[in-house]
This record gives structure tokens, C-alpha cells and sequence, in this order.
């Protein structure tokens, strides 16, 4: 077995060296755009074929929800060319991917969860690149695992329970969405789920959901992570996402249904709530 893990690091990129380093350790090449540019077709061509890999995690994405409606081509690039140049080497040397895609995909009008067979309907330009993104990965390499995921979070980058610590330390009034919903995932739990897969006996094509399990609202979200931080003086009132206004459209219902993944693969959802309170604990540690 030999891994590329794209997209090193970023917060799932991270998170996965932890995991493979401590399941498959020495198996695992990781790269990001400095050692190896995904939009560069020969580039990735050239490299995959040296290293005759097993499998590829793609992890690389262009995340930003807002920016990616002004650099429409930037995003397209990453979200979508880089994902056929993976494709394309992929299938040569007969390499399976996991890839990692989104809740963006659906248009969040739902009234229960997602299923993976629910029809797509991206409503911004980062959802429409991420599900171009999973149809050109199913066109050219049929036999991927996609995995899409939703409202991500770790101790590494930039990402909402990050932020929410940082406002924690002003001092001041909080104002934050209440009427989207969906459910936090941990980046270490998704990272688990994925070596999983990887490691596992079988491998079965297809697309696959995977969060932690619950549901909450944005603000739901923030008082649990004011309240496990001990921060929970802090005052947050709860406001319709239409006093918020951003460039981007966003889904008002994200949830996804994970019992494909949890059949296939025996992953663990964890309760969102359980994890966040181990990933503040990881967050002080790392203070």
C-alpha cells in the first residue's frame, strides 16, 4: 500500500497524516501545491506514475465560499481541473481515489436529511465547482469513493471554532445565524473515517456522506463552543441568516445522512458535541 495525500495542509490534510502516521506509518507521501500543483496535468501525470500509488486522497480544495464568487477561474482550477488531472493519472496506473466533496451540493431545502441519492442543486459558485468537481471524477475514474462532508472544523487554519475563541477573547456582544442547520464535523473524525476506507478489505464505489452526528444551528454551535471553552459569559444572540447578509448563497438545511458510510465501512459517528469538546481540548494543548 502507498498513499498520496493531496492537500497536506489543510485541516484535513493534517488530520490525516495523524491517522496514517499512526496506522500505516512510512506509507504515505504528502503533498501541497509547492511539492506538486494538481492544475498541472503533466505534473501530476509524471508523479503519480513515478510513485505507483495504491491509492490518493484528494484533500486539496479551494474552500473560500465567499472569494470563490469573484475568482470564479481560481476555484474552477482547483475544485474541478485539478480533480480530472488526478482522475486521468489515477486511471492509467489503476490508483483509487477518495475524494472529498461537500453539502454545497444540495440547495439546503430539504426538511430531512440528505441521502446521497437526493438530487444536487448547487446555489454558489464553490458548490457548482465542487459538484463539477464529482462529475468529472465519476466520468473519468467510475471506480472513486467521493465523500462529502459538511461545516468542518479542527485546531489547524482557519475555521468557525477558531474564530468563535478569538471573538471569545474581545469581549463583546455576538451576533450569529441561527436558521441554517447542519451538523459540525470534526476534521480528526472524518480522517478516521477515510483511512477506513482506505485500509479496508473491500472497496465499493460511490458517494458517500459523513459528519458527526446531531444537529445544530450556527449559533447552537457557538454557545457549545463558548460553554466547553469556558467562555460561556460571552454574549451571543441569535439572528436570521437574512441580518447577515454574504456574497455567497449558503443552504439553510445541510444534514446529511451517514448510514451508507456507517453500513459500508462500520465508521463511528461521533456525537458533534463530543468531538468539538476534544478538539478545544487538543486547542489548549497546542496553546
Amino acid at each position: 500500500m502507498k498513499i498520496l495525500i493531496t492537500g497536506c495542509n489543510g485541516q484535513l490534510g493534517l488530520e490525516m497524516r495523524n491517522v496514517l502516521e499512526r496506522i500505516v506509518p512510512g506509507n504515505t507521501i504528502y503533498t501541497d501545491v509547492e511539492l506538486l500543483d494538481l492544475t498541472d496535468f503533466k505534473a501530476v501525470d509524471l508523479f503519480v506514475a513515478k510513485h505507483e500509488f495504491t491509492h490518493i486522497v484528494n484533500c486539496a480544495a479551494y474552500t473560500n465560499v465567499e472569494k470563490a464568487e469573484e475568482e470564479k477561474a481560481l476555484c474552477t482550477q482547483i475544485n474541478v481541473e485539478a480533480v480530472k488531472n488526478l482522475a486521468n493519472a489515477a486511471s492509467k496506473t489503476g490508483t483509487k481515489i477518495v475524494h472529498v466533496s461537500t453539502d454545497y451540493v444540495f440547495d439546503g431545502n430539504a426538511n430531512r436529511p440528505y441521502c446521497e441519492s437526493d438530487k444536487v442543486n448547487p446555489i454558489s459558485q464553490y458548490g457548482t465547482s465542487k459538484r463539477l468537481g464529482e462529475t468529472a471524477l465519476i466520468a473519468l475514474a467510475p471506480e472513486s469513493i467521493i465523500v462529502r462532508t459538511a461545516w468542518l472544523y479542527s485546531p489547524h487554519g482557519h475555521n468557525f471554532v477558531k474564530t468563535m475563541l478569538s471573538l471569545a477573547k474581545k469581549n463583546i456582544p455576538l451576533s450569529v445565524v441561527t436558521d441554517q442547520v447542519g451538523t459540525p464535523t470534526y476534521a480528526l473524525d472524518l480522517a478516521e473515517a477515510i483511512a477506513k476506507i482506505v485500509t479496508a478489505r473491500q472497496w465499493v464505489p460511490g458517494i458517500y456522506h459523513f459528519t458527526n452526528s446531531g444537529v445544530a444551528s450556527w449559533f447552537d454551535f457557538a454557545k457549545a463552543v463558548f460553554r466547553l471553552s469556558g467562555n460561556g459569559a460571552v454574549s451571543v444572540s441569535p439572528i436570521p441568516a437574512a441580518d447577515y447578509p454574504t456574497v455567497a448563497k449558503r443552504p439553510y438545511y445541510s444534514v446529511l445522512d451517514t448510514r451508507r458510510i456507517r453500513a459500508t465501512y462500520a465508521v463511528e459517528t461521533p456525537y458533534w458535541e463530543d468531538s468539538l469538546a476534544h478538539c478545544l481540548n487538543r486547542i489548549v494543548d497546542i496553546k
